[in-house]
C-alpha cells in the first residue's frame, strides 16, 4: 500500500472502539489459524532451510508425543487404549469444546451489538464500508499500474486522497456522535428544554459571529445542535 493510503482505512479496532461496542466481529474458526500456520510451515519448506524446518518439525512433533506416552504411562495407568488413539481422541474433544466456547462469546457479543444496533448506527457502519471498499479498490489499482500498467493511473490522485481523509473525518465525527446520542438517550429524553434552550442561544451569537472564524465554529456548532434536536424528536416518537 502507497505511503498516502496508509492510515486513511477505518479498522475494525478503530471502529469498536469509536462506537464502544464488538460491531464486525466474525466467527473465530479454530481451523483457520492451523491452515495459516500450515501454510506457512509448508512456504518455509520450499525455501532454502527447508530440511532444517522438516527437522524441527518432525523432532517436536515426536517429541511432544513420547512426553504424552509417558504421561500417560504414569499418572493414568489405567487407560487400556493405545496414547496415539487417546491423543486423537483428546484432539478432537479439545477443539470441539474450545470451538463451542468460541461460539457462545462471539453469539453473546453479537447479542449486546443487535440490542444496541440504531438506524443511524447501520447506516454508518454500511457508509464506512463503502469507505474502506474504496481505500481497497485504490489499492488494487495501484498493485496493477506498479505491474506494467501505466494507462490505469490515477488522475488527480492528491485530491481523491484529500477528499478521502475528508470522508474520513466525518464519518469518525458522525460515529462520535451517534454514540454520544445512544449512550445519553434516557437523559437527552428527560431534558429536552435544555437543548432546545442551548440551540437558541447559538441561533443568537451566530447572527452576530458570522463575518469572523469564531462564526464559522459557531456555525458548525449550530448545525450539531440542529442535528442534536432533529435525532432527540426522531427518539421521542419511539417511546
Amino acid at each position: 500500500m502507497r505511503y498516502d493510503l496508509q492510515g486513511l482505512e477505518i479498522s475494525q479496532y478503530e471502529l469498536q472502539r469509536l462506537t464502544n461496542l464488538p460491531v464486525n466481529e466474525k466467527l473465530l474458526i479454530i481451523t483457520n489459524p492451523l491452515k495459516n500456520l500450515a501454510k506457512i510451515y509448508i512456504k518455509n519448506i520450499k525455501s532454502s532451510e527447508g530440511a532444517t524446518v522438516v527437522f524441527i518439525g518432525f523432532t517436536t512433533c515426536v517429541f511432544s508425543y513420547l512426553l504424552f506416552d509417558i504421561f500417560i504411562k504414569i499418572f493414568l495407568s489405567w487407560i487400556t487404549i493405545p496414547s496415539w488413539t487417546l491423543l486423537i481422541i483428546l484432539g478432537v474433544w479439545v477443539g470441539i469444546f474450545t470451538q463451542t466456547v468460541l461460539y457462545l462469546i462471539w453469539k453473546s457479543r453479537s447479542k449486546v451489538v443487535k440490542f444496541n444496533m440504531t438506524n443511524s448506527l447501520q447506516i454508518l457502519l454500511s457508509d464506512v464500508e463503502r469507505y474502506n471498499s474504496v481505500i481497497k479498490a485504490i489499492d488494487i489499482n495501484d498493485q496493477i499500474e506498479e505491474a506494467g500498467n501505466p494507462e490505469v493511473l490515477i488522475k488527480e490522485r492528491e485530491s481523491v486522497i484529500e477528499a478521502l481523509k475528508l470522508t474520513k473525518s466525518d464519518l469518525l465525527r458522525a460515529l462520535k456522535t451517534e454514540r454520544i446520542l445512544r449512550e445519553n438517550k434516557s437523559f437527552i429524553l428527560s431534558n429536552t428544554e435544555l437543548f432546545v434552550n442551548n440551540l437558541a442561544a447559538l441561533t443568537a451569537m451566530q447572527v452576530n459571529e458570522q463575518a469572523t472564524e469564531h462564526g464559522r465554529l459557531l456555525n458548525e456548532a449550530l448545525q450539531i445542535a440542529l442535528d442534536v434536536q432533529h435525532e432527540m424528536k426522531r427518539l421521542q416518537t419511539q417511546r
